[in-house]
């Protein structure tokens, strides 16, 4: 192996400068028209409501997606039976299609072992937990420049990153520690806040310049790095619990999710660990390429599992997915 020596020069020979954020005027989240509020947010099934979806689950033709999703469903039920992981990976627009609630319940029933999530999911999970409403109107704020300044979403998510980065947190659980501790008012409809309550790991995968959190002065990008690696540590360690019938599900992450996913697979086999019999799946109204490859197709080559592609508008999938995994456990 041949190993070269780097030399990096003292200062940088650019004749730009990054700019400074500190003089960034910002406004107040309460004050924010949005577009997405919890009184919209859907309602978990109870026992009864789901055994009425059964009939309907039943009368599905058994071809194509209708067999796809039976066979997630009875991979979900299983892997609760035998005590293997069953991950969920997210995108914001999940939290903002108000399905939090639905998640949720599958958590309190034992359906969730851990999430994963990109900086929109935190940042939404966040603002709908603090006011109820989240999803500003991008188009009309843009032009000034009051995109994303929404003060109490950068000032309190950054300070929270900052804390759990002493306190040897990544960003999932330093959120909903911060969620916990401040009573936030709508805390119930809080995929982060619930989590952290039952100890399910929240892991948050942050792609730096991508979060409105970036661009306001109390952003400290060597905090948001290091507490991003550590839970994608945190989530490699959780993937190699998949191993033996175990199932990741990846809902509306196009890009961060998939790419995470896959370099979490390859490094828990460098370390020797056997990763087969498990079940990936993805969820989303468009099959983009990276979901396709990275999680449906490359993790579970040459046997080493299933994977499934389901195509459909979140919410109206991921009911339906809740309400057959209720159904048919019985629970």
């Amino acid at each position: 192996m041949v190993h070269a020596a780097i030399t990096i020069g003292e200062m940088s020979t650019y004749n730009y400068e990054p700019i400074d954020f500190s003089r960034i005027d910002t406004y107040s989240l309460f004050d924010r028209p949005s577009k997405v509020t919890v009184r919209d947010f859907a309602k978990p099934l109870t026992n009864d409501q789901a055994q009425s979806v059964a009939g309907l689950l039943d009368s599905l033709p058994n071809l194509l997606a209708s067999e796809s999703l039976r066979a997630v469903v009875s991979a979900i039920v299983e892997a609760k039976a035998n005590g293997r992981a069953i991950i969920w990976g997210f995108g914001g627009h999940v939290i903002k299609t108000g399905l939090a609630p639905i998640l949720i319940d599958l958590m309190r029933r034992g359906f969730v072992t851990a999430m994963a999530t990109n900086g929109s999911g935190v940042i939404h999970d966040f603002e709908i937990a603090l006011a109820g409403w989240t999803s500003e109107d991008v188009d009309s704020a843009l032009g000034s420049g009051a995109f994303g300044m929404a003060e109490e979403t950068g000032r309190l998510l950054n300070q929270a990153i900052k804390q759990g980065v002493k306190e040897d947190c990544g960003v999932g659980e330093a959120v909903g520690q911060m969620l916990a501790g401040m009573n936030a008012p709508y805390a119930e409809f809080s995929l982060l806040h619930e989590a952290y309550k039952r100890r399910v790991p929240v892991t948050a995968h942050i792609t730096l310049g991508t979060d409105i959190i970036h661009i306001h002065p109390h952003a400290d990008g060597a905090a948001i790095g290091e507490a991003s690696y550590r839970d994608f540590k945190l989530f490699t360690s959780i993937v190699r619990e998949l191993d033996g019938g175990g199932v990741y599900l990846n809902l509306g992450s196009a890009v961060t999710l998939p790419e995470i996913f896959l370099k979490a697979i390859t490094v828990v086999r460098n370390l020797g660990h056997p990763l087969t019999a498990f079940t990936t799946a993805n969820f989303d109204f468009i099959q983009h390429y990276r979901p396709q490859t990275n999680v449906v197709r490359r993790p579970v080559a040459g046997g080493a599992g299933r994977g499934y592609s389901i195509t459909g508008h979140h919410e109206l999938m991921i009911p339906l997915l809740a309400a057959a995994i209720i159904s048919q456990s019985g629970q």
